[in-house]
């Protein structure tokens, strides 16, 4: 394959950023996203050029590091897929594909794709925690758990913190990751101990942080890897507000 890259490139927070673009070829249709950056940056090394700096880790779909947008979807084209698990095969030969980093006040462009997502980090420290005891394994049958309150902790708790729902939202609101965390803690009985203090704290360090307020878009749903339901937004607004309310009348 060949193919044109246009892609965001800045020199670090405080420079002005453009986008420059490169051609490439023999790109296998088999190669994953990243794998064809590899074959770019080694390019560009060969030319004694500056690589292009793009986050990356696991490289299996697990630890949200790859974010960037591809043709303005957050992860590109494929639905439910991170950018490490996209391959080539989804793009035409010749074709132009653009590449930015997250858009968002709350994620600060660090250099090239490379943005500041520590604005979760402490949405996270606020209240994604529990009080149980670690250090030791428990009997699985020691807090007897209903299917559906299991199943549905655990459909949250598979967000991996991209920021793909920030990044799609036109008022980059991060709901829907606030919304994961808070729900597949409080929903279980581990995390009822923290579940009024969490809501609160966790959405107040969301507000800090600069995010948007949701409107209902759905946008975060669509892009969303892990495809983590718009219910969690609803499961949060329904702690925060019942909350807020006891926090009031300190019931």
């Amino acid at each position: 394959m060949k193919l044109k890259l246009k892609i965001w490139r800045q020199d670090d927070k405080d420079s002005q950023g453009l986008f420059k673009n490169y051609s490439l070829e023999n790109v296998s249709k088999d190669a994953s996203f990243l794998e064809m950056l590899d074959s770019l940056n080694e390019q560009l090394i060969a030319k004694d050029e500056v690589p292009v700096s793009f986050d990356h880790d696991c490289r299996e779909g697990i630890c949200g590091m790859c974010s960037m947008t591809i043709n303005g979807e957050p992860h590109g084209p494929e639905k439910a897929t991170t950018t490490c698990q996209l391959h080539m095969r989804h793009f035409k030969d010749g074709e132009t594909i653009t590449i930015e980093p997250w858009r968002a006040r709350a994620f600060p462009v660090l250099k090239d794709l490379v943005t500041d997502r520590s604005a979760f980090d402490s949405i996270m420290q606020a209240g994604g925690f529990i009080t149980a005891r670690t250090g030791s394994a428990v009997d699985a049958n020691e807090i007897p758990i209903p299917k559906e309150i299991a199943d549905e902790a655990m459909d949250a708790a598979a967000c991996i913190g991209c920021g793909a729902c920030v990044a799609a939202c036109p008022n980059a609101s991060a709901m829907l990751f606030t919304g994961a965390k808070v729900s597949h803690l409080n929903k279980l009985p581990q995390g009822k101990a923290e579940k009024e203090r969490r809501s609160l704290l966790m959405v107040e360090a969301m507000e800090d942080a600069g995010f948007g307020g949701c409107t209902n878009v759905g946008a975060c749903e669509a892009v969303c890897p892990k495809s983590i339901s718009l219910d969690v937004i609803a499961h949060l607004n329904r702690d925060f507000h019942t909350s807020s309310i006891k926090k009031i009348l300190n019931f």
